[in-house]
């Protein structure tokens, strides 16, 4: 009776999460599933749906006044993602975050974006370097204003557009799958002093990398970029009890 009483209480505070509007942005013509999934996601990477929260189907539905059927279809994909954790006949929730999928995370993105960067740096032109010194700017100026949540999407943009120019989406898709764990590090670390400041002066290296149209440069700025953000994440969790280690 204990572990339901717990299991509604969570459920009750995933219904106070989802944002008011989130009912109004659905766009019907189009596949509902895809947009909760996104929308549930982006909760779960932001942090605002903790691990352990309780993700009750029925009343994200009920909220979003759908029915059941996409809601389902969406958790699922979250759960092949392991954001998500289902137990059959159970319960459904927020998965915690791992070290071992965070490591898993890094390396495949690493070798992705590597090669992806390699790729790039010959065939960028002046209109590429120009977005990504604009996305870079913004980047900045959302971390002085502690906008957080806005950096990591100026982030997340100055590295989908250097993958874009390499001319292999699918890099990209693969890239965007897998980081899912570090992503929810990235909101939790982001605030950290330092980590701003230190990821502002390794875009700058990457983009003089660019510049010279250097493939080598470029990997090895992108590498010790990388890196460096896994090093700091692994730092930042070491101890902490919310975190799987195996």
């Amino acid at each position: 009776m204990a572990g339901r009483r717990g299991a509604q209480n969570g459920s009750e505070g995933l219904g106070a999460i989802l944002p008011p509007e989130a009912a109004a942005g659905l766009d019907r013509s189009r596949p509902l599933r895809d947009q909760i999934y996104l929308l549930v996601r982006r909760l779960i990477l932001s942090g605002s749906l903790k691990p352990g929260a309780v993700v009750n189907e029925k009343l994200i539905a009920e909220q979003l006044g759908i029915s059941r059927t996409p809601v389902r279809e969406a958790v699922k994909r979250l759960s092949d993602e392991a954001l998500i954790t289902v137990v059959a006949q159970s319960s459904t929730y927020v998965s915690k975050v791992s070290l071992a999928q965070i490591e898993e995370a890094h390396v495949i993105r690493r070798a992705l974006e590597i090669e992806s960067i390699r790729r790039a740096a010959p065939r960028v032109t002046d209109d590429d370097l120009l977005r990504i010194e604009e996305l870079h700017a913004l980047y900045r100026l959302a971390l002085d204003h502690r906008r957080y949540d806005e950096a990591v999407r100026y982030d997340d943009q100055f590295h989908r557009t250097i993958s874009r120019i390499s001319d292999m989406p699918g890099l990209w898709r693969a890239v965007e799958i897998s980081k899912a764990q570090l992503d929810r590090c990235r909101h939790l670390t982001i605030p950290e002093p330092d980590r701003g400041a230190i990821t502002v002066e390794q875009h700058g290296r990457v983009i003089d990398a660019l510049r010279r149209r250097d493939p080598d440069e470029a990997a090895g700025a992108l590498r010790a970029h990388l890196d460096s953000a896994y090093d700091f994440i692994l730092h930042f969790l070491k101890g902490r009890e919310d975190i799987e280690t195996s």
